[in-house]
């Protein structure tokens, strides 16, 4: 089994109503805030609510559903795009299923065209979570020309680099001149939003899923004018079932996103070269 990494009370009035991510008593396991931190992820053996547990299936590698969480916070951003606010895992069932079918939290998607601001791991599944559920166009935009090249090998119909002069313009052309109907901020710093917001058109969406800075600059006015909608995505909510089966298809192509497979006594030193970010990497799978 997998686990989704927020633990809820499923008791209070956000769990009852499948907000499980915005639970006031929750707890993350593995990297988070203090108030939230629950430590775990690297123990032998680790008490869990059966509620969060998740099957993994039979022919679906251990080092592949290891992604399960990061797919799930990309799909949970695309499902505020399109109007959904909680996942299969708490939508209400099909008349006539028996504990779900495959269509349940899976809604037609809007269409129109999308712009991810931002080519690191969690952007690049939210390139590829839009291009499954059926976006007609999607435009990813990064400073790292590899991560560029890469967002195209998994979906992306344009790639920018953000260094570009008058790119929010430019994609505004692109788009029909006005902008695009959703985009999606991925780092959480001040420049990335500030693009992503000048690239929605008017009475567009703009989906706030970085969170790398506490505060920003907000371009009020073009808010306000253009009268966007601004989501904030946090973490996930119900979207597990959904993550595991799309990476067990293909249709979320997690491999290229695997930079490396280590043994977990390697795995200070991952963690190192990780927070040193000088060598591009992804996902690092530490296996016992």
């Amino acid at each position: 089994v997998t686990f989704d990494s927020t633990e809820y009370c499923g008791e209070c009035e956000e769990c009852r109503a499948g907000f499980v991510n915005l639970c006031p008593k929750r707890k993350v396991l593995g990297v988070s805030p203090g108030e939230y931190r629950r430590h775990g992820c690297f123990a032998e053996k680790i008490a869990l609510p059966t509620r969060i547990l998740y099957r993994i299936p039979d022919d679906l590698p251990y080092e592949e559903a290891a992604f399960a969480e990061p797919v799930s916070i990309a799909l949970h951003a695309v499902n505020l795009a399109e109007g959904i606010d909680i996942g299969e895992a708490f939508a209400p069932h099909c008349d006539g299923c028996e504990g779900g079918c495959d269509n349940e939290g899976e809604s037609e998607a809007l269409g129109g065209t999308a712009v991810g601001v931002g080519a690191g791991l969690i952007g690049l599944l939210v390139i590829q979570a839009l291009k499954a559920r059926g976006w007609d166009r999607v435009i990813a935009v990064d400073l790292d020309e590899k991560r560029l090249e890469l967002a195209k090998t998994l979906g992306a119909d344009e790639a920018f680099n953000a260094r570009q002069e008058n790119l929010a313009q430019h994609i505004r052309e692109l788009c029909g001149g006005d902008g695009a109907d959703a985009t999606f901020e991925v780092v959480g710093a001040g420049a990335p939003l500030d693009l992503a917001i000048r690239c929605a058109r008017k009475g567009g969406q703009v989906i706030l899923v970085g969170n790398l800075q506490p505060n920003t600059p907000f371009p009020l006015q073009e808010v306000v004018t253009r009268q966007l909608t601004i989501r904030g995505s946090c973490s996930c909510a119900g979207e597990y079932p959904e993550a595991i089966r799309r990476i067990q298809d293909g249709s979320i192509n997690v491999k290229p996103l695997m930079s490396a497979v280590a043994k977990l006594e390697d795995g200070a030193g991952w963690f190192k070269r990780l927070y040193d970010n000088k060598e591009g990497l992804l996902k690092v799978v530490l296996t016992p």
